[in-house]
This record gives C-alpha cells, structure tokens and sequence, in this order.
C-alpha cells in the first residue's frame, strides 16, 4: 500500500514538478537574453526618445498602521530623472493602474516633476494594468518603437522578453532592488510564476486589457 501510495503521490505532483521546471527555465533564459540589454548606470543607455516607468503603489502600509513611502516607487522615479537630466531621453511614459482614488500615473508624474522632470513631457496611460499591457500600449497607443523600461532588474528582465516579442527595441535601467539580502524563497518563486505568465502572454498573444484613442508623443498635448 505504501508503494502505491508514493506512486500515486509521484504521478499527482509530476504536473506541479513539470510546471515549475518551466517556470525556472523561462526565468533563466530571460535573464540570459535581457543582459545585453540591461544596466544599472545611466550613462550607458542609449539615447532614446521615450522612458517607460512601470507603476507600483508610491506608499507601502505595514500591518501596525506604520505608513511609508514604496522603496521600489521611489528608485524608479530617481533612476528616471537621472536619465533625463543625463539628456538620455525626452519624453516619459508613466502607465500604471488607476482605480478610484489610487492613481499611479499621477503618482509617478508628480514625484518626477518633484524630481525636476517638466511635467509637458510626461504622458500618462492610465490602463497600464500590467507590465504587458504597458508595453503593448505604449507601441499601439502610443507609437512607441524604442524605449528604456526603468524598474527593478527582476522586472526588467521580463519586461525586456515581453518587448522583444512585441516587436519593441527595448533597453532596461536596472534600478536598486528594495531587499538588501536578496530576496526571499517566495520572493523567487513569484518571480518565476511571472516569467512562466509572460511567457504564456507572448505565446498566446495574450491582448491588452484596454485599447483607446492614439497619442502622437511630442506632437499630442500630455494629458
């Protein structure tokens, strides 16, 4: 009994095992075919007409009720100004989530304005639900052939696989992760979880959530 047992405990986890092989797979040859393409200074991006900031909540709130600013929001927004007061692009995308009163396209605008970056310069896209629907707007919607993806390196990773499929010369800005001692086993795994998704995304060709009206960047007034 305890070897049927063990055979039928084998033969329910080889799917979970099968599709967390992928996962790690996709993840590793991700990070492989986004390094050419990925730093974390500045002076080594190319010129390029357009940054695309990907959005994330601007504050963090911790179960005490402790309420600070997001690490990650934070280094996005600094790593994006650095790279226009470095001349390396003229115009920024900030797509993110709107919903309600959470806002963070207006979010990322204001705290690059705060940072010295002329608000007529930067284009909000408020259906920037995910990182897919970010870059597939920003070349639909926007006319965006070639941009810099300004996030952490885990997500640019990804974000760069996600626009080499879409047809995008995309480049990343790697900017300072938020854990200081790497991150965590589920940290990891989430990440290969998104890998494994984008993946699916690209071999599916998974649409974006909202279309809309184009905007002609440097010729459209910012919204």
């Amino acid at each position: 009994m305890r070897r049927v047992a063990s055979l039928l405990l084998l033969v329910g986890l080889a799917p979970v095992l099968g599709v967390a092989a992928l996962a790690w797979f996709e993840r590793h040859e991700q990070i492989v075919e986004a390094a050419p393409r990925l730093t974390s200074d500045p002076q080594k991006v190319p010129h390029v007409d357009v940054a695309l900031v990907p959005g994330t909540g601007p504050l963090t709130y911790w179960p005490d009720g402790h309420v600070a600013p997001n690490i990650p929001f934070v280094n996005r927004l600094d790593a994006a100004a650095a790279l226009w007061r470095a001349g390396k692009i003229k115009y920024v995308i900030a797509s993110g989530n709107r919903t309600g009163a959470y806002d963070e396209p207006t979010a990322i605008r204001d705290g690059l304005v705060e940072r010295g970056v002329p608000a007529e310069i930067i284009y909000r896209d408020f259906a920037g639900y995910r990182t897919l629907d970010s870059l597939l707007r920003a070349r639909d919607i926007y006319g965006v052939k070639r941009l810099v993806i300004v996030s952490q390196k885990s997500h640019d990773e990804r974000a760069l696989f996600l626009g080499r499929a879409l047809g995008i010369d995309a480049w990343g800005l790697a900017v300072r992760e938020e854990e200081p001692d790497g991150p965590s086993l589920l940290e990891r795994l989430t990440v290969a979880g998104q890998a494994l998704l984008a993946w699916w995304d690209v071999a599916v060709a998974t649409p974006a959530r909202e279309r809309g009206q184009k905007v002609a960047i440097g010729v459209d007034p910012v919204n």
